[in-house]
Formats: C-alpha cells, structure tokens, sequence
C-alpha cells in the first residue's frame, strides 16, 4: 500500500523524534569530552567489504544482509553495521598516518533483514565508537567508561556490564577443537542451524538461542579456559582497571558475539530481562582482514538508538519534554500582518521560539491556539497597537499582562526583562481571573 511504510522501519515525527533527537545530542556531547570525532560513512558499500570484515560464516551475511546489483553489475550491500564501513574509511584516507590513536564516533542508520521486535527495527539507528591503534584494555576502559556514563546521563538505572574474553586467533582455534569435539558428542540433538554452524564456526554455537542448544552449550567449554598468556594476562588488566574505576561488572562466558572480527574482549550492557543494550568489544585482526598490507588493533561498540529507547520507555525514565513556544504573536487584520510577522522573525533571531497566525484565525481561536501549544506568553497585534506603538504581553501560566513599547519588546524578551521593563506600574502583574478574559480590550474566549 502507497500509504503504509514497509515492515520493520517506522517514521519519526512528533515526542518520539524529539526523545530519538535527545538521545543522538546526549550522545555526541559525551563523545565530544572524550575527544572523539565524528564520522559519516555512506549507507552502502561494495558487499565483499562485510563479506570479509563481518564474517561470510555469521547470520549477518548469510541471512540479514539487504544486497542488491546496482545498474554498473556491482553487488552492493544497505550497511548492516557501522565498524567495517568506519575501517574502510579509516584504510581509504590514510589515517593510520596521523598519530594514534584514531578515536572515532557516529550516529547511523543500518539495514538488517531480521523479524522485529522490540528495540530493533529491519531500518535501525545506531551510535557507536570505533577507537583504532592501540593494544592496551585501557582503549577498552574508555568505551566502557563511555557507555556508562550515558547511561547514567539518561537515567536508566537497570543495565549490567558483562564481559569475556574470546581470546586472540591462535587462542580461538585451540578452543574451536576442544568446543567442536564436545558439539559432536551432542550433535544429533542440536537444531539443524548449529549443526551447520559447528562445521564452519563452532563458537556460534553458544550463541544459539534455541532451548535445546541453549542446554546443551551450558556444560561446553569457555574460552576464558583456552586463553594464552598474553589474552589472559589482558583480560586480568581489564578487570583490574575497571574495579579501579568503579564500574560493576560480570565475567560472563555465555558472550562471543555474532560477528567473526571480535578477538580478546566481548562485552555487553544487559537488562535483568536478557535484553542487549549495546555490545562491543576488540578486532585487533579486522584491519588486516580488510587489507593484508595493514595490521593496526582496534576496539569499538555499538549501541541501538531504538533499543535505547525501548529501555527508557520500559524502565519509565521521562526525558526532557519538548520545548514550547516562548511567544505567540498573534495577528489581528491583514494591515498588521507584515509587521507582525517582521516582529516575529526579529524575536527568533535572538534564540527565542516563536509561533504566529498563518490560517486566518479570529483573536479568540488564536488564543486557544497559543494555550494549546503550550506558548509562555502571547501578544496580539492589530492596527491599534501599531497606532500606538505599544503592545500588551500576557503570560500564560500567571494571566498576568504587561504593556510593552512595540519597539523594544524583541530586546526584552530575549533578556527576560519584559516585567521589570514596563511601561507604567499600573499595568505591570495585572492578574487575569481566568483565560476567558479580554486581551487588548478584545474578547478572546
């Protein structure tokens, strides 16, 4: 149907944009303090990019991926993720020859062909960091310092940091015979997905949702088990830092992540319900898989902007409510109608919100319109007033008025001087018995 959007992607307009817009700036203002800079990359790039760098093994690429030919024969791909569109830009200008580290953060759209559901949309925002160019848990400290900061800058309050370590290559290949040798002892009851899996990626595995999997992989070995000294001795610092820092954490084996470029630390920020809120964790080897003649380590994180939400929603958490106009200036009569409006774009031009007539309405019906969005004051300017020079601007909130020179009324709205600057005492905190009063001697309701 023309007039119904497809499933799993949704329009964003009204409170739900404004809390969408809150979280995005909260976002970028904490990445600011950290110094990190922003980076864009494009919707979508050529499809081997996250063949190679998301894993042609992982439900990403073989299930979820929105992949098309485009008119020049090329297969191109609608991003699922925003890590291997950041290294490809990252490789493509060079930037390994500024000094290290690259620390990286953006706000994007990404396309994952999956049903939806709660926090996850097959058209979702994400924001996430990239921190490229060093080895030390202290880049993974950072992140995590990060993400739980704005989550306490946003109020939520049931969100748990879980780690792991998945261990480097020579790590993770040890640990894929033992896990592989367990798999088949059980294979003939695993769904016909991880039997699949087990032959190609066996780690994946754990990663099964399905009950029967879930029963089985709970007596599997972990990879914390399998970790060399270097992976063990960098998960160690890692927990060490972050008691230092005061961060709650839990060491959970049950993490190894969906996507084939993770090595040493996983970690998640999860709900008391199992609900992901962002995960993250180090790709030492990503950069190299996407172009051999590099090998630069790397960490990052992703986070749902719809998840987010979801959880500020679920938890109860009120946002800061839209902002209101902070006058309305309404019309009376066409020959006023130029210069109220040269009024209003004067008051704007001083930061102020400011709304007006554009429908014709009589003074009653744009009083009602001015309470109804919630302006704080209101003026009404009419061939007197610009007769007189002189208008009289009426709080909302207190149905007091105060009479103003025409003239200086941008100027004292923008100091909030508008009380003390009146023109005569006499007229200054009128109180109104109710909003069914007159208003410059009109009738308003």
């Amino acid at each position: 149907m023309i007039t119904q959007a497809p499933r799993g992607v949704e329009d964003w307009y009204g409170e739900r944009m404004h809390k969408r817009a809150y979280v995005e700036k909260a976002a970028r203002e904490l990445a600011r303090t950290y110094h990190m800079t922003e980076i864009i990359t494009p919707m979508f790039e050529h499809t081997v990019l996250f063949q190679r760098g998301v894993g042609e093994t992982t439900d990403v690429v073989q299930k979820e991926m929105y992949t098309f030919t485009d008119k020049g024969d090329r297969s191109i791909t609608l991003k699922p993720e925003g890590t291997a569109g950041v290294m490809r830009a990252y490789l493509e200008h060079n930037m390994y020859a500024s000094p290290a580290p690259a620390k990286l953060y953006y706000v994007t759209q990404a396309f994952r062909y999956e049903k939806p559901q709660s926090g996850r949309l097959r058209q979702h925002h994400q924001f996430g960091v990239e921190f490229v160019g060093t080895k030390s848990p202290l880049a993974e400290v950072e992140l995590i310092s990060l993400v739980t900061a704005l989550i306490k800058k946003l109020g939520l309050r049931d969100a748990k940091l879980h780690i792991n370590s998945i261990g480097c290559a020579a790590c993770k290949k040890t640990y894929n015979d033992a896990l592989l040798a367990y798999l088949r002892q059980h294979e003939d009851k695993l769904c016909p997905t991880c039997r699949e899996r087990m032959q190609k990626n066996p780690l994946r595995v754990i990663d099964c949702k399905v009950p029967e999997c879930k029963e089985i992989v709970k007596d599997a070995p972990r990879t914390i088990e399998y970790l060399d000294e270097e992976c063990r001795t960098h998960f160690e610092e890692l927990q060490s830092l972050l008691t230092e820092m005061e961060i709650p954490f839990e060491v959970d084996t049950g993490i190894v992540r969906g996507l084939d470029y993770y090595t040493k630390t996983v970690f998640e920020f999860v709900n008391q319900d199992g609900f992901t809120l962002c995960g993250g964790g180090r790709y030492d080897g990503l950069i190299h898989e996407i172009d051999e003649k590099q090998d630069i380590p790397s960490v990052g994180f992703g986070m749902g902007i719809e998840r987010i939400l979801y959880f500020l929603e679920k938890e109860g958490v009120e946002l800061p409510a839209m902002e209101t106009p902070d006058l309305y200036v309404g019309i009376l009569g066409t020959e006023a109608r130029a210069r109220a409006y040269k009024l209003v774009n004067e008051i704007r031009e001083t930061g102020l919100i400011v709304e007006t007539d554009y429908m014709d309405r009589s003074v009653k019906a744009q009083m009602k319109y001015a309470n109804k969005i919630g302006a704080k004051k209101v003026v009404i300017i009419g061939g007197n007033e610009l007769e007189k020079g002189t208008v009289n601007v009426k709080d909302m909130a207190a149905g007091e008025q105060t009479e103003v020179k025409l003239a200086e009324l941008a100027g004292l709205l923008a100091q909030g001087t508008v009380e003390r600057n009146c023109l005569n005492s006499s007229s200054r905190r009128q109180p109104q018995k109710d909003l069914r009063t007159e208003f410059n001697g009109r009738k308003c309701f």
